[in-house]
């Protein structure tokens, strides 16, 4: 039952890197790329870091499990922040230089946000 719950949350974990892969390969401009990026690929991190957690618990060996837990849980902490800086520090110079897919904060207008590509598909 473990090993199934354990697949389970893997399986979402993968989905979710996958999804944040797409949206930075088909997203238009830099601010959506960085918030596929950041949200999906930290969230599919955290199901599989999960997964990891409720393996060990159920399973432990040699190791103490609350100590992998509490290691598991930090990777995943500092992963959080590390993408979230990275994505800060990405849209600050992309501000700075005037990048042409960069939306300027505070603006809602599309027309300021740079050219769009074309979605495939054939559909304009």
């Amino acid at each position: 039952m473990i090993d199934v719950v354990v697949i389970g949350l893997l399986a979402i974990g993968a989905c979710f890197v996958v999804v944040g892969t797409v949206g930075l390969i088909r997203f238009p401009d830099l601010p959506t790329r960085l918030h596929a990026v950041a949200k999906a690929d930290n969230l599919g991190l955290g199901f599989i870091v999960l997964a990891l957690v409720v393996d060990t618990v159920a399973r432990p060996g040699d190791a103490s499990p609350l100590g992998v837990v509490l290691k598991l849980v930090l990777i995943w902490i500092l992963a959080l922040v590390g993408s979230a800086a990275n994505s800060h520090l990405l849209a600050g110079h992309a501000r700075q230089r005037e990048v042409p897919d960069a939306v300027e904060p505070g603006s809602n207008d599309p027309a300021r946000s740079g050219p769009r590509r074309r979605r495939r598909g054939g559909d304009a």
